[in-house]
């Protein structure tokens, strides 16, 4: 059962029902909860909450911007959190021929939940008028909505359509990150970094260009810069590496590695330990991960890069890694026996590969 999907329950129903009530007396409660209710066994989360605005929308003034200023009411005496998607969704559905009236309206629900899914309808429709508006809402003094403006104009976002205009030319945000390129809020700078992630899946030197142009001396600029290179990273991309200032030309070599147990079984774990030696007369920078190449239950290959460490290695000298990772099921991932490859990389370099059984 998915528990998000849950979320739209009866109980949640009701609630609503009765918010909306009591700022709009003529709403009919009781018809609402059986129309909005009876078919939710067979939808799934995205689309109980499709339901849901298109049922609300039934029951609301046909004037579109009565309902908004309704709803507008409704949405602060609701809990905080999934479900206040609704509010956005009902926007992206009905308020298309109403571009002023519905960009203030996801202005204001993205505080209560998010409208990053919703503003994409208005991107779609009128790029460069909403990206206009975006950009102001990077200067805004609310966290949610200065969050907005990059989330909702990522190229690829999770659990929605990509923004083409976006993915052939990156620049169209990029005014957006630069505002936001030191923000205080944590939770913005997840929301910058991922949006540069995203842009490393389609264009890794524009990317490494930005970040390169960027003063990681600022502590929040320079998580921003990791994280969103994060991918490149991981490919052992070498202009990124070079951007960092990672050695280019490593010199190691690994000794004493051991792994145990050789044959894993589904649900235990497996251990490794090994030692990094330089032999570069001079200190190296480097960035320490592994990689597993997971058998599927087609038999091809599945490759995941771990992080392990970063350091400065000097001259000569030994650092000891140890890791153990688990094989554990969950519903996103599910193992499958059969040969299984544990690589170690250095700045994206295999300098250790070994086979190991995973059984059932």
């Amino acid at each position: 059962m998915d528990p998000l999907k849950e979320m739209f329950n009866r109980a949640y129903y009701a609630k609503l029902a009765d918010a909306v009530s009591s700022v709009y007396k003529p709403f009919p409660v009781k018809v609402f909860l059986t129309e909005v209710c009876t078919p939710l066994a067979s939808l799934s989360l995205n689309e109980r909450m499709r339901h849901t605005s298109v049922v609300l929308q039934k029951y609301l003034p046909a004037h579109y911007q009565k309902s908004i200023g309704i709803l507008n009411e409704v949405i602060p005496l609701m809990p905080g959190g999934y479900t206040n998607l609704v509010f956005p969704d009902y926007v992206s559905q009905f308020g298309r021929d109403d571009f002023k009236t519905s960009l203030k309206a996801l202005h204001y629900y993205t505080r209560f939940g998010s409208s990053e899914f919703a503003i994409r309808t208005f991107l779609k429709m009128d790029f460069y008028r909403t990206m206009q508006e975006m950009y102001r809402w990077s200067e805004d003094e609310n966290e949610h909505v200065r969050r907005l403006s990059s989330e909702g104009s990522r190229p690829r976002l999770p659990w929605s359509f990509k923004l083409d205009e976006v993915i052939k030319n990156p620049s169209h945000t990029k005014p957006i990150l630069e505002n936001l390129k030191q923000d205080e809020s944590l939770y913005v700078r997840k929301s910058v970094a991922n949006h540069i992630n995203d842009f490393s899946k389609d264009s890794p030197d524009f990317v490494v260009k930005l970040v390169k142009s960027w003063d990681t001396a600022h502590p929040h600029t320079a998580w921003i810069v990791k994280r969103g290179c994060r991918s490149l990273f991981k490919q052992g991309d070498k202009k990124s590496l070079a951007a960092f200032n990672y050695t280019k030309d490593v010199q190691v070599y690994i000794k004493n590695f051991s792994i145990t147990p050789k044959t894993v079984t589904i649900g235990s774990a497996l251990s490794f330990d090994f030692e990094i030696i330089s032999h570069k007369k001079s200190s190296q920078k480097l960035m320490v991960d592994y990689r597993i190449h997971y058998v599927k239950k087609n038999g091809s290959l599945s490759p995941k890069v771990f992080k392990l460490k970063e350091v400065d290695l000097p001259a000569g000298k030994t650092i000891h890694i140890s890791k153990k990772q688990r094989f554990q099921d969950f519903t996103t991932r599910k193992h499958a026996a059969g040969k299984h490859t544990l690589e170690i990389l250095v700045n994206g370099e295999v300098v250790q590969s070994v086979v190991f059984l995973v059984r059932s």
